[in-house]
Formats: C-alpha cells, structure tokens, sequence
C-alpha cells in the first residue's frame, strides 16, 4: 500500500465533526457522506425549534441567546449525532486502511497483524483467509497441455 492509498483516521474523525459527512467525503464515501449530512439536518429541523433558527441578526449575543433556547435533552442528542458521524469516520478509515494492506497479502482483513504466507489463515486471530487467485493454467502440469492429453 502506497502512502498516498492511506488515510488518517484521526483526520478523517475531526473532520466530520467539524462538520458531519467532510470525515466521508476526505475517505470517499460519498453515500454515507450524503446520509450524514442528510441526518445532522434533519436532526437540527427536527430537534431545534422554530424561533431559533430564524434569527434576524447574526451576532455572537444571538448565537448564545439562541442556544439557550434549546432545551439540553436536544443539545445532547445533537452532539452524540455530530460525535457518532466523527467515530463512522474514524473506523470507516481504519477498516479501508486494513482492506488495502490485505490486499496486498501482508496483512490479516479482521485484525490487521502480519500473516504468515504458509498458513491458510491469520495466526492471531485465527480468521480463515481466502487463497491466493491462482490461474489454471498456472496449477495444470505442462507436459500434459503440451501433447493434448488430458492425463
């Protein structure tokens, strides 16, 4: 895996929680991006009222004012949307960066750790590992192609 293939995690977790769905678009998950954005809106329509979001003056007195007007039950399940985007992220970039070294075949898919090449599965964890993509005419005996014969 070259150094460009990899993504921060932690990069990728503030991100999305400075804003929700940029942690998806940095990884290119652009779907769940879309889906993130989609339900911090939503949440923010649904869960904050009215008169808070039509503000006349944008000023840092009614950015406070207005805050103090949604109730903290609402501003908790505002925040754990915003965190859980950052966390997605942040494990959306540490799965991608375990699937590229697996496959290149230095690394276990489930836990990340160095394989040994003759074992047909992870020596530390013990997940069962694919075999390697061979073709058949690679495996098939060279004798036998050349005279015809099935053998």
């Amino acid at each position: 895996m070259s150094r460009t293939d990899r993504k921060r995690p932690w990069l990728a977790a503030i991100l999305a929680v400075a804003s929700p769905g940029l942690g998806h678009v940095y990884l290119r998950e652009w779907l769940r991006a879309a889906l993130w954005f989609g339900l911090v809106l939503g949440s923010t329509l649904m869960l904050v009222p009215e008169s808070v979001l039509t503000v006349d003056t944008v000023s840092l007195e009614a950015i406070m004012a207005a805050s103090r007007d949604i109730s903290m039950r609402n501003q908790l399940a505002m925040t754990a949307v915003v965190l859980l985007s950052g966390a997605d992220a942040y494990w959306m970039a540490t799965q991608g960066n375990r699937r590229a070294a697996a496959a290149e075949g230095a690394r276990c898919p489930h836990c990340g750790k160095e394989l040994d090449e003759d074992l047909a599965f992870c020596h530390w964890c013990t997940t069962r590992l694919a075999p390697p993509a061979e073709s058949n005419a690679a495996t098939r005996d060279p004798v036998a192609a050349e005279d015809g014969s099935d053998a």
